[in-house]
């Protein structure tokens, strides 16, 4: 069974598309693979049918089945660009910070990539280290305002993420050191090959820069100006 349509079929399915004012895909040569228009949207789609219904035979009237068949069509075309719409508003909800959420860590301390640590109030500093890749070998250098280590930690063999570390204030020969705020620089490596690592520390917010027009901007003691999305932990 052929099915090729009739001369007089195409010239009045090409009378439809003319009406509609929409351009009938062409199949697609390597000369013109990357050209021209090769789907229909949803106005394209409401365009056809409205002209299929007025160039209609009067004798021969569109079939209900067909008709209904087209309108389910039609919902879905709508259905999936409405979807399509909401989880791109979705997507762009969880990539931004929100003005109130942004002022919710005014007051509160929270962990980010910095070098800059200052003392808590029982004495020491609490950080991390974020490794790209596992090592064999992490360290963290801990120096005073003057420059001077006061302490070494070696964290050892660690996976690729986060590795906690914490120091209880006091040098390597168990004397307290109160000569901040302290630098905090880290080195990691997988045997002879260097990973990259950056060190993270527990900082304050004191305030949130909200200008119109961009995301807000938190000002962190010792670190400054802050994104919101590069914040690791909130206490």
């Amino acid at each position: 069974m052929s099915t090729a349509i009739s001369a007089t079929d195409k010239a009045a399915q090409d009378a439809i598309y003319a009406a509609a004012g929409v351009a009938q895909a062409q199949p697609k040569t390597n000369a013109t693979a990357t050209t021209g228009k090769s789907t229909l949207g949803q106005k394209d789609f409401v365009r056809l049918m409205t002209a299929q219904l007025q160039y209609q035979d009067p004798f021969n009237p569109q079939d209900n089945t067909q008709m209904v068949a087209q309108m389910a069509t039609f919902s879905q075309v709508a259905g999936i660009s409405e979807m399509s719409s909401t989880l791109a508003g979705i997507a762009n909800r969880l990539g931004t910070t929100t003005s109130s959420e942004a002022m919710s860590f005014v007051g509160r301390t929270v962990l980010t990539e910095g070098k800059t640590a200052y003392e808590r109030t029982s004495g020491g500093i609490m950080g991390g280290v974020e490794l790209a890749n596992s090592a064999t070998d992490v360290s963290v250098t801990i120096t005073d305002k003057n420059g001077l280590t006061v302490k070494d930690i070696q964290l050892g063999k660690q996976e690729a993420g986060t590795v906690d570390f914490t120091w209880d204030g006091k040098d390597g020969e168990g004397n307290k050191v109160e000569n901040g705020p302290y630098t905090v620089t880290v080195e990691a490596a997988n045997g002879s090959t260097i990973v990259e690592a950056k060190p993270l520390v527990w900082a304050p917010v004191e305030t949130v820069s909200l200008s119109a027009g961009s995301e807000p901007v938190l000002n962190v003691t010792g670190l400054g100006k802050v994104d919101p999305a590069a914040v690791r932990k909130v206490a």
